[in-house]
């Protein structure tokens, strides 16, 4: 179980340096949009309805977690105000009342989480499949947790009988592949004695994906379940990385700059301009990404080929 961050916005000493890896920061300059400004106000009396320019331009990428030296939740602030936000607006929780389909009465040893997206692309999913071997479970046919996964973004309730339904079938199994950053990181919380692993993790863990990585090759991380596990994750990157000779989207303070193409905050552009930006003096012959959504994204943006990691082999 990772130890959740207990620290809130009162421990905020003013330093800035959330801004160093902060997308939104980069892109406006505009402090009230940081996690710096939302704490700044809030010790100083703001409330979630004064904020809400600010909370709803949050990525949630998570970037600036592990540069808080006073290691706030700065991740959970944002969620537990949209939360509050939320009751406000009276928003729609992204619950229809209908349980999915149940998955069967006996989990496989691994049980994959992927993405709604990876159902378009069979292929892909196959494949994934075939690298992390033996009996694995997919649940994308079934019950992927998007809906939990919206609803832990917005800060929004989770219904109790919803979430067991979800949890049921992943306590009888030994290990949960993710793809859903945020469901990564609640699943670590969630789900005791069983070991949870990011796709990306999982499948750069493998030695015959690690063989076919290469100097020339941008490895481009998942950030969000990467800055939410980031102390135990950044040696296993920081090793794909040395076995591999690849560059990966890591600034010098060792945090993954997000592409933010998952996020529903920002457009087109915002996205393209943080591309660019990890793009600023590299040229790779081939990019690689741990989240489906990062393929159009650089593929607008550069003129190499962008596959996924689990299309590799």
């Amino acid at each position: 179980m990772m130890p959740l961050r207990s620290r809130t916005y009162t421990a905020c000493s003013g330093c800035s340096l959330c801004l160093l890896s902060c997308p939104v920061w980069r892109n406006t300059h505009d402090i009230r949009l940081t996690p710096h400004g939302r704490a700044k106000a809030m010790q100083h009396g703001a409330t979630a309805i004064d904020l809400a320019e600010s909370l709803d331009s949050c990525t949630l990428c998570g970037a600036c977690e592990p540069a808080c030296p006073e290691s706030i939740d700065l991740v959970g602030m944002v969620t537990g105000l949209r939360g509050e936000l939320a009751l406000q607006r009276e928003a729609t929780p992204p619950f229809d009342g209908v349980l999915p389909a149940p998955t069967g009465n006996i989990s496989p040893p691994t049980m994959l989480i992927a993405e709604q997206s990876m159902s378009d692309n069979p292929g892909l999913l196959r494949s994934i499949i075939e690298q992390l071997g033996g009996d694995v479970a997919v649940s994308v046919s079934s019950d992927s947790g998007t809906d939990i996964s919206i609803a832990l973004s917005d800060g929004l309730p989770i219904p109790a009988e919803r979430l067991e339904h979800f949890l049921a079938p992943l306590r009888t199994t030994l290990r949960v592949i993710v793809a859903d950053g945020r469901l990564f990181y609640a699943l670590k919380n969630w789900l005791h004695g069983v070991t949870i692993a990011s796709l990306g993790e999982a499948l750069s863990a493998l030695p015959q994906v690690r063989s076919k990585l290469s100097d020339g090759d941008l490895y481009v991380i998942e950030s969000v379940a990467f800055h939410r596990d980031h102390e135990r994750l950044i040696s296993h990157y920081d090793s794909l990385r040395l076995a591999s000779g690849c560059s990966m989207n890591l600034d010098l303070q060792r945090m993954a700059v997000p592409t933010t193409a998952s996020a529903r905050a920002h457009g087109r552009e915002f996205v393209e301009e943080q591309v660019r930006w990890i793009l600023q003096g590299r040229a790779p012959t081939r990019i690689v990404v741990e989240d489906l959504a990062d393929i159009p994204a650089f593929q607008r943006v550069a003129d190499v080929p962008v596959i996924h990691v689990g299309a590799l082999l």
